[in-house]
């Protein structure tokens, strides 16, 4: 199993609604996520920079930012483009960050 993470950015002032569409994620994105193989997702807020900091565990070879190609997903991208830093395309800003320390 291969662990992934990665940071996006919140614009200021949006933690209820961030929270609130993914406490409503579509029934439908959420197989596609499982589907492909991720089997735990988190995302934490560092409040004082507005950075979302995402985990996910994949058994198959690509986490959920390589699913940009499914219309499902492009269409999640723009629903949540109001309230996140977004590329051209609409998919957030991330960052890869490279795992450090692992505890088992």
């Amino acid at each position: 199993m291969k662990r992934i993470a990665f940071k996006m950015y919140l614009n200021e002032g949006h933690k209820a609604e961030y929270k609130k569409r993914h406490n409503e994620i579509w029934p439908e994105l959420k197989k596609l996520l499982k589907d492909a193989g991720i089997s735990q997702y988190s995302i934490f807020l560092d409040e004082e920079t507005n950075t979302l900091f995402a985990f996910q565990k994949v058994s198959k070879n690509a986490g959920s930012q390589e699913l940009g190609q499914n219309d499902m997903v492009k269409k999640w991208w723009d629903y949540m483009s109001d309230i996140m830093k977004v590329n051209p395309d609409n998919s957030p800003v991330t960052v890869e960050l490279e795992e450090v320390f692992y505890l088992k």
